[in-house]
């Protein structure tokens, strides 16, 4: 039985315009107002996405948010923290140092704000986020010591296919890496993805995969898809994706593809 429907944002709930159609927010509000969790999978923080989960409700106290990709299980009003995994500084040294020698930019993240790496190439994640997010460039040396959610490489998409094409097995071995967005890269713990946040997440309200429903497009949902009791990708999601899913909804990301699905599945509380 499904308990807990988790969704990615970008080119799944969302629009191409960043936008929750009400068609989805609807359907989402009815099945969360019916007693089922409803929870937003991103890598950005939860400040970035407050209007989102505005719109659908998601304000009470049961109500969580997995934040960047998986690393941090969050309440969603007192902002509290269930559960976080991460890196320390030493651990992203050798991303450092690849970044360094290709000249290629770097952000770090911890659990509040953004260290673009000042003796690297300039970065444009900042632009690319437009997020409420504290931005601090700060040389690698000098970032504190302290526990980091990831860190992401945002250029072009030419340029990303360029580092993709030149990671080492080192570098494949201590990060799980993700294309999460065509002009953005990120590097995470390598045990680290969507499915540990919600993992966390189910057992803190005694459930299991079973009774979760995912949703996703990208490579960066692929864990959750594959652990989910029903892992749906969408009809513009990546090949990847829709061969690992267990179904692929009716309609596009621009059509409200979501509700499409959750209407077939649960009729007798969408109506």
């Amino acid at each position: 039985m499904i308990k807990m429907i988790a969704l990615d944002l970008d080119e799944t709930l969302l629009n191409t315009d960043k936008t929750i159609s009400e068609t989805n927010a609807a359907a989402l509000r009815q099945l969360h107002t019916a007693g089922i969790k409803v929870v937003l999978c991103t890598g950005r923080p939860i400040n970035a996405i407050w209007g989102y989960l505005e719109q659908l409700g998601l304000t009470t106290a049961e109500d969580y948010t997995i934040t960047f990709n998986g690393a941090l299980v969050i309440q969603n009003t007192t902002k509290e923290a269930l559960a976080q995994s991460g890196l320390s500084r030493t651990d992203f040294k050798p991303l450092h140092a690849f970044a360094a020698a290709n000249h290629y930019p770097l952000d770090v993240l911890d659990f509040d704000q953004v260290y673009p790496v000042a003796d690297l190439t300039p970065s444009v994640y900042q632009q690319m986020l437009k997020a409420p997010m504290t931005f601090t460039p700060t040389p690698f040396a000098e970032l504190p010591d302290h526990l980091f959610s990831k860190a992401v490489m945002a250029t072009d998409p030419a340029t990303l296919d360029e580092v993709v094409s030149k990671l080492t097995p080192e570098l494949t071995d201590l990060y799980h890496v993700v294309r999460s967005q065509p002009k953005i890269l990120e590097f995470l713990a390598a045990d680290m993805d969507k499915a540990v946040g919600l993992g966390q997440l189910l057992t803190h309200f005694g459930w299991d995969f079973s009774n979760l429903m995912t949703f996703g497009d990208a490579e960066n949902d692929l864990g959750m898809i594959k652990a989910a009791g029903d892992g749906v990708a969408m009809l513009n999601g990546q090949p990847a994706v829709k061969d690992a899913a267990n179904h692929i909804t009716p309609k596009d990301n621009n059509d409200a593809g979501v509700a499409a699905y959750l209407k077939q599945t649960f009729p007798e509380l969408l109506s």
